[in-house]
């Protein structure tokens, strides 16, 4: 009786991952992530694990970036929980340097050695300085965000936290976590946070 109760489960389970397959080998996006998967090889400091998403961002990409308000809030909720904020309770960096690493798009690549700081490439998405004439759409135009906004300890504050953590505020912001995954460390996300609000940055000139 055992054998026989132990073999119906069996195959109950066996059925339901045949059905589970079946479903997601129908399914585009496991069709897509399979293509990719098989597209990419690990390269240098560039390793295929970048191509698996964490909780957080399944739960975009399985929602079309439009998850239920209540779990946007929690998961929100948790990336704002996990934001390390300088511990001198100073946001305000270098801003000469702030645009440098705006500028760079250095880091990251295969070509690049571990262990070597990365640019913020911000350019890339963002127009801040105006008198730049290459910059991406992606994200909202920055120019004059001091000015717009202010530089009070607040300002800086939300800045430190958005540039540390996007996700935090917007749950699906395609904007990278440049904190959250190390990307940047503590005194470049601050440099950056001076390029955006300091008075003398040619983002508000």
């Amino acid at each position: 009786m055992e054998i026989r109760k132990a073999s119906l489960i069996c195959t109950l389970i066996c059925t339901q991952l045949s059905l589970a397959a079946a479903a997601w080998a129908d399914d585009p996006r496991a069709k897509a992530i399979s293509m990719i998967k098989a597209d990419f090889s690990a390269q240098g400091s560039a390793g295929v694990d970048r191509l698996e998403q964490d909780g957080l961002q399944a739960v975009c990409t399985r929602s079309g970036n439009k998850p239920p308000p209540a779990i946007a809030r929690r998961l929100e909720q948790d990336q704002q929980a996990g934001i390390r904020y300088p511990a001198d309770g100073k946001f305000l960096g270098d801003w000469r340097s702030g645009e440098k690493i705006a500028q760079s798009g250095s880091g990251y690549t295969w070509t690049d050695p571990p262990g070597v700081p990365a640019g913020g490439n911000c350019y890339n998405c963002h127009r801040l300085a105006p008198q730049e004439l290459s910059f991406g759409s992606l994200g909202p135009a920055l120019t004059g965000y001091g000015k717009t906004f202010g530089n009070t300890t607040e300002v800086q504050k939300y800045v430190y936290g958005k540039i540390y953590n996007a996700k935090a505020s917007h749950l699906c912001s395609i904007m990278p976590r440049f904190g959250h995954v190390g990307a940047l460390n503590e005194q470049q996300i601050k440099d950056l946070v001076a390029l955006l609000l300091d008075p003398a940055s040619p983002v508000n000139q």
